[in-house]
């Protein structure tokens, strides 16, 4: 199980890198049960997940800078065959992929509809998920290998040449 202090950054899926700002004790239907209480950093909001449910809801640590590299990694491979059914089916299977908190699904993702922007128009959907994969992705990319936000995104950005 995955421990976490006052302080540390750590991953909720699908809303991001968020902060532990507290370890709150409840009492609820007379039974105990103590919570990591998370702000997330791109919106704000507050989160309280039971210490016993870390695993199922998926809170995980920030990655290590050799995870980095890897997502880099996932990011650079370009001859890779992009999916060709209809959007929203498609729509469905990226969704489900950032739910998983994955940091390398989401850097598959960001990494699909990137090449798939070049080939064609993206849909409305497509657009908001390819920010939403950035943003995931670039937080903790800059929290791993502790760089600027700022020069993570343009590191990205010239690995998809623009």
């Amino acid at each position: 199980m995955v421990e976490f202090k006052v302080g540390d950054n750590a991953v909720y899926p699908g809303h991001g890198v968020g902060k532990v700002t507290a370890i709150e004790s409840k009492e609820i239907l007379g039974k105990k049960h103590t919570f990591y209480s998370i702000i997330v950093q791109e919106t704000g909001m507050k989160i309280m997940v039971p210490q016993n449910n870390v695993a199922s809801v998926g809170l995980r640590p920030i990655i290590s800078t050799k995870e980095a590299a890897e997502v880099i990694k996932i990011l650079k491979l370009t001859n890779i065959k992009i999916d060709n059914q209809t959007w929203n089916r498609r729509y469905r299977e990226y969704m489900e992929k950032i739910k998983t908190g994955s940091v390398f699904e989401i850097a598959e993702v960001l990494r699909d509809l990137f090449l798939l922007k070049v080939d064609k128009e993206l849909s409305f959907g497509e657009r908001k998920m390819l920010d939403t994969a950035r943003s995931l992705l670039i937080k903790e990319l800059a929290l791993a290998t502790e760089t600027e936000e700022s020069t993570m995104e343009a590191e990205v950005r010239t690995i998809f040449g623009l």
